[in-house]
This record gives C-alpha cells, structure tokens and sequence, in this order.
C-alpha cells in the first residue's frame, strides 16, 4: 500500500521540477513581488497536498499520503506565507474526506507549512543540504504523528494507526522533501549560472566593443596620405583578445605600423594588450631612435607585469618623404613583402619578446620601398591556422596568398588571405587570434637601397 505513496511522491517530483526549470512562475512575478511569490507557492503546495490526499489510502479511518510534501515544499520556497496557505489549502480539502484523523491532520499540516517556512526564512542555506532536509522533514514527520496521538480519540485508536504507519510514512515522506530540495538547489544553482553566463556575455560583449575602439579607424580620412594604401583586420578566438595593431603619426612625415601578440587569450590578455599598445605608442612618439623606444617600452611593461604575460611585436616607422622603412621586430611572425609580383618573407634576426626581462637591447633594420611594394603583417594565428586534421596554414601557403595580387589593394589581400584560410580549416574551431595589417606604397621612387644597422 505504501508503494501507491511512492507512485505520488514521483509524480509530484517530476512536476514541480518541470515548473521549477521553467520560466512560468518569474515571467508573470517580478522579483520585488515577494508576496506574490510566496502566494504562487502557497497555491502550488496546496495542489500538490490535495494530490498527496486523493492519492492516499484509508487506514482504520486514516488517510495516509504524502500530503505533508506540498506544504513543505511551499514553506521552503515561499517563506511562512507559502507554508501556512499549502496547510490550509492541503489540511481543509483533507478536512472534507473526513475520517477519523481529518481534524488532526488539518493541525499538523499547517503547522507544518509554517514551521518550514520560518526554518527556511533564517536558516535557508542550511535546509539545503541533504542530510539536514532528511533530519528536518522526519522530525515533522514526527511531529505530525505526534498530534495524531494527541488529538485522536479513542487514543488506543490512534496508537494502533501510528504504529502501523510511523516507520514508512516518516522514511517516504522525509526523503521525498530531501530529494525536492536537492531538485530545487539545483535547479537554483543552474538558473543562476545561466544569469551569470549572460551577465558575462553582455560584459565581454561590451569589452569587444572598447577593445576594438581602442584600434584606429583606418578609413579614407586616416591616415589621409595619398601615396599610401592601409587596411587592416582583428578576429579574436574569443569576445576579446590580446592580438592588436595600430597605425599612428609619429610626426608629420613618420607613419608608425605597429602589430602585436599578447601571450594568453581572453580579458587578461586584453588588459595586457591595452597596456602595451599605450606603452609602446608613448615611447615611440617620445624617442626618435627606434631601437631605444622599444628598450623603454619593455623596461615600463616588466615594472608592471605581476601576471607575468609578455608581447610579440613587430613596429615599423615609415618615413613617407623618403619611403624608408625602419623597423624592429621582438619576437614577432616576419611580415611579407610584395615586391614586383614575387612575395617573401622579410627576415631578420629577431629580438627578444617584450616583458620577457628588463635590459634586452633591440636591433634595428631599414628597408626603401619602391611604387607597388606591399608589407603585409600578421600574427601567428594565421600561419598557425589548423584544419581538421591538425595540419598548420603554414608560411607555405600564406606566400601563395600573394600570387599574382601585385596590383591588388591592401584590403583585397587581406580578404584573400581569409578566404585561402578558411577554405583550408573547413570550418574548424581555431583558438588563436588572427590580426593582420597590410600597407602598399605607391609614390615612384628613382632609386632604391637596403642597409641594416644597429644600436650597441
């Protein structure tokens, strides 16, 4: 007979883990309507007590069900108005079906309701756990029987009733509540998550947004120079990310063309990334000599990097009276240069990575381009580009990105590039940033020469 008890505590399981993993009840209550939810519980409760009542079985006049469950379960999420509205609506249905316990059980199950919602009140965090719902929900248990005996008369009547059903009806009903609360936790637990998550989405949202603000708008008005063509592309692997560049006057005839890697992935590295764009902008506007402004730069970033990150760069001055390019790599991926239809990879000896130690001395190198040449900068994310096989994009396949686009802009190769990259992945995940800046000179030059030269 008690397994028709079981059969109910499951049914009433299911349905209040369904409403409780639904948006029902929080679309029509607002969350300062405290009242309102303590009601809704309350109404709740009390169905599922008058579904423990016509689920139950007569015994001696008795009926023995899992009514306790719903006032319970009210209390415990509606507070002492939830609690007492359940007992009511639970303990005056069962107060119709009559029998001798009708009057004692209508007693019990609203003190019931009540005291499980001024325990859950103050003591809600701790109700939660396990064992202390199991301990708590068979002590009322206990208690309900105990006014059975008190006010059921004649009282050898009402021993023989809870002798009968003390053991079983307190182990059902005690676990049914504990395993209601271990339901509803968790529920809890996964609803505020999911805000959580959303809460952090729209603020990584918002931190893509100033992140690429932070990047200069390279459009028709900037850099404004005629002889000069610059496009450029960021796509972190996550809503934000450490790889950046940027392009800025050092005077009014220096462009600057800066690309970097910061070491890590999401807000970390683009904090870090922030940090040393200022740096290195401030640097390279405040010394003339290349090589030092990089010494400075790295020196100011190792004074503060507690998180121990560090920075690939790349930074070139273009001087565009001359069309000599002075540039510094530390660390950094060699940029292609596009010259007369044959692409190649602009190799020196690079320096060490920025924010690696303090007092790193920094080599720098010249290159004058000639009308039509193309520097194309980029991150490892792009050679380092993986299809579904783990086979790398590779610096292969990127020189082969340049054929025959001598007469291209900076911004068709760089769609190009894209375009060769994904077809390569086929749609696999990538988990590294892929930034490129591409520039092409256009002003005829007369002559054209090399030199290499350092700082000691």
């Amino acid at each position: 007979m008690f397994s028709e008890m079981i059969g109910t505590l499951a049914v009433i399981l299911v349905v209040s883990a369904f409403i409780g993993s639904s948006d029902i009840i929080p679309r029509f209550i607002s969350t300062d309507k405290k009242w309102k939810y303590s009601v809704i519980s309350g109404f709740l409760g009390g169905i599922f007590g008058i579904y423990g009542n016509i689920s139950g079985f007569n015994l001696n006049g008795a009926v023995i069900s899992v009514r306790d469950i719903g006032p319970m379960l009210a209390g415990f999420t509606g507070g002492p108005l939830g609690g007492l509205m359940a007992g009511l609506i639970a303990g005056l249905h069962r107060l119709t079906m009559g029998g001798i316990t009708a009057e004692a059980c209508v007693v019990a199950t609203c003190c019931i309701g009540l005291i499980c919602g001024a325990v859950s009140g103050r003591w809600h965090s701790i109700l939660t756990r396990p064992i202390i719902a199991l301990l708590f929900s068979a002590l009322m248990e206990g208690f309900h029987l105990c006014v059975v005996l008190a006010m059921v008369r004649p009282f050898e009547t009402a021993v023989d009733i809870v002798s009968q059903i003390a053991l079983p009806f307190i182990t059902i009903n005690a676990l049914g509540f504990m395993m209601m609360i271990a339901i509803i936790t968790y529920i809890e637990k996964q609803r505020n998550l999911a805000i959580e998550r959303s809460r952090l989405k729209s603020e990584l949202e918002v931190a893509n947004v100033i992140q690429h603000s932070l990047l200069p708008l390279i459009n028709d008005d900037y850099p404004g120079e005629k002889d000069l063509e610059v496009s450029a592309s960021m796509e972190a692997a996550k809503e934000v990310g450490g790889d950046f560049y940027d392009v800025f006057y050092v005077n009014p005839t220096q462009l600057a063309f800066l690309i970097g890697d910061v070491s890590g992935k999401g807000v970390p590295a683009a904090l870090f990334m922030a940090s040393s764009k200022i740096t290195l902008q401030n640097c390279i506007r405040n010394t003339p000599d290349l090589s030092e402004a990089l010494e400075i730069a790295n020196n100011a970033i190792c004074a503060r990097n507690e998180a121990e990150m560090f920075v690939t760069i790349w930074v070139g001055v273009f001087d565009l009276e001359t069309g000599t390019l002075t540039f510094v790599s530390a660390g950094h991926n060699p940029p292609v240069l596009l010259r007369g239809g044959k692409a190649e990879f602009l190799k020196v000896k690079s320096g060490f990575v920025l924010a690696g130690m303090e007092g790193v001395r920094y080599k720098k190198h010249s290159i004058d381009l000639t009308e039509g040449d193309i520097v194309y900068l980029y991150t490892d994310g792009v050679t380092e580009a993986e299809d579904r096989e783990h086979r790398l994009f590779g610096e292969e396949r990127l020189l082969g990105c340049f054929e025959g686009k001598s007469e291209s802009g900076p911004s068709v190769i760089i769609e190009d590039v894209k375009e060769s990259i994904g077809e390569f992945i086929n749609g696999n995940s990538q988990f590294d940033d892929m930034t490129m800046l591409c520039f092409k000179w256009k002003k005829d030059r007369l002559t054209v020469s090399g030199s290499e030269e350092a700082d000691n």
